[in-house]
């Protein structure tokens, strides 16, 4: 067995654990400094939207000798605004301007074909209205309240509020987190964009199942035993998944890290940044909120029952017992094997002094008479 294997089978076992539970202070703590941070990136820097939401035009050329940077800065100079320009396969470049309507467009094209040196009518124009971008905008946070609507309903059937309120919480955190660093980054948001963010989700919704099934399994009669509270159970679940998450996460990552750093750092291939970037970023935030932000929190909703209150007071006070037991079990096998600590023998007739007794052998030894 590898040594990955025998370490899950070892966590899987409880013969080691890892405290996730009882340091989930650290945690949440470490949460909330990565959300503020993504919160002020959005607040400063905003989203750089893409024109299939806040409208705009694309030209499309064909097979030209214009570099990326220079098309950048025609494409500047035609319109007043900044444009994002992408290498085609076809030798041709795709430029975008957003915030453009019919009549500037059509002046924009001309203006491009003049400093690019190129018939007007090798460039194709495609325009998008505001409207139409308003309401694929809206179309898309639709799909996504009814995407956390329906999970937070399944949650609540297959396992209880409290689990399902939990998964909404690393949902929303992974999230932020995800849309704080398209914004630090720069990024452009597309419709690609909300297909990698809606697919994270499912899969850090997916980590968090997993553990949330296992501790549904082994809370079921966690009344009615004195030795382990529900942060206990709970913590061993997260242990007993771990390597599998951990495998998951990994194998997902590296394919999405290829898209990401070789298709659209070294190719060039400014398409797949759009889904790439959000899914890297948000695998990495699932498998981290399933593990150290949803079951922990699970344990703290747990954990305010009355009957968990109960339940962790006795198994509390069952160990303080057994540790005060044991405790003075290591004091008397300590004591017996010290001759100073020995007890004192027991006063009877026999251990009376020699000079008391009346019979002549019970005299002590000294001058006849």
């Amino acid at each position: 067995m590898s040594k990955l294997g025998n370490l899950g089978a070892r966590l899987h076992r409880g013969e080691i654990s890892y405290d996730f539970v009882g340091k989930r202070k650290i945690w949440y703590g470490v949460s909330i400094l990565i959300t503020i941070t993504a919160i002020v990136g959005l607040a400063v820097r905003g989203l750089n939207m893409g024109i299939d939401f806040q409208g705009g035009a694309v030209f499309t050329t064909s097979k030209t000798s214009v570099s990326v940077s220079q098309a950048e800065t025609f494409a500047k100079e035609a319109s007043g605004h900044d444009a994002v320009v992408q290498k085609l396969g076809t030798g041709g470049l795709r430029i975008q301007i957003a915030g453009m309507d019919t009549a500037k467009s059509d002046a924009t094209k001309a203006k491009l074909a003049t400093e690019m040196k190129v018939d007007p009518e090798s460039i194709n124009s495609d325009l998008v209205g505001p409207s139409w971008g308003d309401e694929i905008a809206n179309k898309a946070w639709e799909g996504l309240g009814i995407f956390m609507v329906l999970v937070v309903i399944y949650l609540a059937i297959a396992f209880e509020w409290r689990m399902a309120l939990a998964a909404l919480v690393a949902l929303i955190h992974d999230i932020t987190i995800t849309t704080g660093i398209y914004a630090l980054v720069g990024f452009e948001v597309t419709p690609g964009t909300v297909i990698g963010l809606l697919t994270i989700l499912g899969y850090s919704l997916y980590d968090t199942v997993v553990v949330f099934d296992s501790l549904k399994e082994q809370t079921k009669d966690i009344t009615k035993q004195t030795r382990f509270t529900y942060s206990d159970i709970a913590n061993h679940s997260i242990n007993g998944t771990l390597v599998r998450s951990i495998n998951t996460t990994v194998v997902a990552l590296l394919p999405v890290a290829g898209l990401l750093f070789i298709g659209g750092g070294f190719l060039g291939a400014g398409t797949l940044n759009d889904i790439s970037l959000s899914l890297f970023v948000g695998l990495a935030a699932g498998a981290y909120s399933s593990i150290f932000i949803a079951t922990p929190l699970v344990a703290d909703l747990k954990e305010a029952e009355p009957q968990m209150k109960a339940l962790k007071k006795r198994v509390l006070a069952k160990r303080a017992q057994a540790a005060a037991e044991e405790e003075m079990a290591e004091v008397r096998v300590g004591g017996s094997e010290d001759p100073e600590d020995a007890a004192p023998a027991v006063v009877g007739p026999r251990n009376q002094p020699a000079s008391r007794n009346r019979g002549g052998r019970g005299r002590p030894s000294g001058k006849r008479r």
